[in-house]
């Protein structure tokens, strides 16, 4: 079994796959693959589930989660991609997540039970002014998987509220939730001039075949 450190803090390779060390030992909340090297165990972190894992194995350069983070994520849902996160940013770190569907969020809500650094909310993430009690410390990273056509400015207006000064954030950009009779191109570089208002872009990467029409993007928020 071969383990190989990646660019990346606290994801590996496992024989080739993408992985994370699984601070839960034992629990697998989404049936995924778990491989045990020596005394440690990893969580396999598959790209046709789960769009950051898709980004990195399409090559992307820049992925800024790192130990000890508070991240804010937008589209939870029933948590799969956040327990990744989790193992990610460990104890030290924190997400807030956020979802408005609240049948999902239920699922979210017994992943939680064992991640115990995830607090999922039941909100609408186009009002961010109805978590901001709950959300009680500027954050350091962003992540927005919302499948809606205003999902740039769901993106921007939590930024606005709660990332840092120089934070990061990023998006998987649906083009089809955007618009479903443009060519997804036209979408992305429509939605890339909105973001640059804003953000300075440090990468993009097109998810397909693992999502397709989807386009992933790492910003750094403008000081």
């Amino acid at each position: 079994m071969k383990v190989e450190k990646t660019n990346f803090e606290g994801i590996y390779l496992v024989n080739g796959k993408l992985a994370t060390v699984n601070t839960v030992p034992g629990y697998r909340a989404f049936e995924e693959e778990i491989v045990k090297v020596g005394d440690v165990e990893y969580r396999i972190w598959s790209p046709y589930t789960s769009k950051p894992a898709a980004a990195i194995v399409k090559g992307l350069k820049v992925f800024p989660l790192r130990e000890g983070m508070k991240v804010l994520y937008l589209g939870l849902a029933a948590g799969k991609t956040a327990t990744y996160f989790s193992n990610i940013i460990g104890s030290k770190g924190i997400i807030f997540g956020v979802d408005i569907a609240e049948r999902v969020l239920k699922d979210a809500l017994e992943v939680a039970k064992k991640y115990k650094n995830i607090i999922p909310i039941l909100a609408d993430a186009r009002r961010p002014e109805t978590y901001e009690r709950i959300v009680f410390c500027k954050v350091d990273f962003v992540y927005e998987d919302v499948a809606s056509e205003d999902q740039v400015s769901i993106l921007i207006k939590n930024c606005q509220k709660f990332l840092r000064e120089g934070g990061h954030a990023a998006i998987a950009i649906k083009s089809q939730s955007i618009s479903s009779t443009e060519d997804p191109k036209v979408v992305y570089k429509r939605c890339l001039n909105d973001l640059e208002k804003h953000f300075e872009v440090l990468d993009k990467v097109e998810l397909d075949p693992y999502e397709k029409h989807h386009l992933f993007v790492v910003l750094q928020k403008k000081q």
